[in-house]
């Protein structure tokens, strides 16, 4: 799968999104080593801490189906600029893939690519690490 199709399904899997609260929509395509491809969006509380992000509900997605080896994150968001993962997302992230790819659109087209271990640098770092 090319890095645009994947782009697409996070564009329309972005619709799916629940987010009555903060109406930002997110979709999250992440692309495993073998081909698969798993989406997932937002899906907002009203205790808002209890949101799940877009990122997440693909790794979990991915994670059930026992995949655990991902090679490419797509993102699209109605942003001004391209967003990247909050901070649990990237841990979470960096559990299964610390050097991962990320493709990050706004729905008007703007792309930016990061990679998740500039983005957290010591993900396995720490009292367990």
């Amino acid at each position: 799968m090319t890095q645009a199709e994947l782009l697409e399904v996070a564009r329309e899997v972005r619709n799916h999104a629940y987010a009555p609260y903060s109406h930002f929509a997110v979709g999250a395509a992440l692309l495993t080593s073998d081909g698969r491809v798993f989406a997932g969006t937002n899906v907002e509380n009203i205790s808002y801490s209890l949101t799940i992000c877009a990122e997440r509900v693909a790794t979990g997605a991915a994670v059930s189906a026992g995949a655990h080896d991902f090679e490419l994150l797509a993102l699209v968001s109605d942003s001004a600029q391209p967003v990247v993962p909050c901070g649990a997302c990237r841990q979470v992230l960096a559990e299964f893939a610390p050097e991962l790819r990320i493709v990050s659109s706004n729905i008007s087209g703007a792309t930016a690519e990061f990679r998740l271990d500039h983005l957290l640098p010591t993900a396995k770092q720490g009292i367990l690490g």
